[in-house]
């Protein structure tokens, strides 16, 4: 089955890279068209104005001053307003992106990383650095995400959280889905390996009817699923929580109170 999942996975990155290339390579030839359209055009209008006034010195004149603003044009146009028009559309883009992350969160991302912390043995020892405090700036996240980074998560193969994920996760299946079908999550490779993992782990479970008395090696490889997104999870956990922190500080607030890790999650401020 996990062979499965990963193979449509793959199928589905190829059929985009695809379609990226077909559209770049119109572009391309579109582009040629144009530029010999323009350079034909220009050679026609400076062969009209000597056939009037018959005067090459003057062309050349002019031509050779065109020439020499050209260097500063490309400079002016091509490297620094193109940039910044370039950098902006970007964070235009990722701020789209930003509010899929939200959505995932709000909807099932913060539900999970509970019940994955449940399977942990060890998640006391990282469960300090996924409780943010009002106060963190970016060196707080940076030394968090470092600390998680470094994890060595032990799952444990308990039947009766098998339950209760497997039931969390089909409820969310179709909203996963829908995530996974938005064309933005291209421009974030990280969180679209997490959605994928965690949409594997749905797929795996959804097929057992029965969890109880699974075979030792089954459930060493449900284990491993859990622990390929757990880890992803968690550090997009602290990734999303910054960038709250920076842009919209009230939801920040909100998720702190909200977090499945801390001491009594509640969205009563006290």
């Amino acid at each position: 089955m996990g062979e499965t999942v990963c193979g449509g996975s793959k199928a589905i990155r190829e059929v985009r890279e695809l379609e990226v290339k077909r559209e770049n390579r119109w572009y391309r030839e579109w582009y040629m068209y144009l530029g010999t359209a323009l350079i034909l055009c220009s050679a026609a209008l400076y062969f009209l104005h000597y056939l009037i006034f018959r005067d090459a010195h003057h062309i050349f004149i002019y031509l050779l001053g065109d020439l020499a603003f050209m260097p500063i044009e490309v400079l002016l146009v091509t490297v620094i307003v193109h940039r910044l028009l370039e950098v902006r559309e970007k964070r235009v883009r990722m701020e789209k992106l930003n509010m899929v992350i939200g959505a995932f969160f709000s909807e099932m991302g913060m539900q999970l990383l509970g019940h994955f912390a449940e399977f942990d043995a060890r998640c006391r020892e990282i469960r300090e650095c996924l409780q943010a405090g009002p106060d963190w700036g970016e060196e707080d996240f940076r030394r968090a995400l470092s600390r998680v980074e470094g994890h060595e998560c032990e799952i444990a193969g308990r039947e009766d959280l098998l339950d209760e994920i497997r039931l969390f996760l089909l409820a969310k299946r179709e909203f996963l889905l829908s995530l996974l079908e938005n064309p933005a999550l291209l421009e974030h490779e990280t969180f679209t390996d997490l959605l994928w993992s965690v949409f594997h782990l749905t797929e795996e479970l959804k097929y057992r009817d029965i969890l109880s008395n699974l075979p030792e090696m089954d459930m060493e490889h449900l284990c491993m699923d859990i622990a390929r997104a757990y880890r992803l999870l968690i550090r997009e956990w602290l990734v999303y929580l910054e960038h709250l922190k920076k842009d919209y500080p009230y939801l920040y607030s909100l998720a702190l109170r909200m977090n499945p890790l801390g001491e009594g999650p509640s969205p009563l401020v006290r």
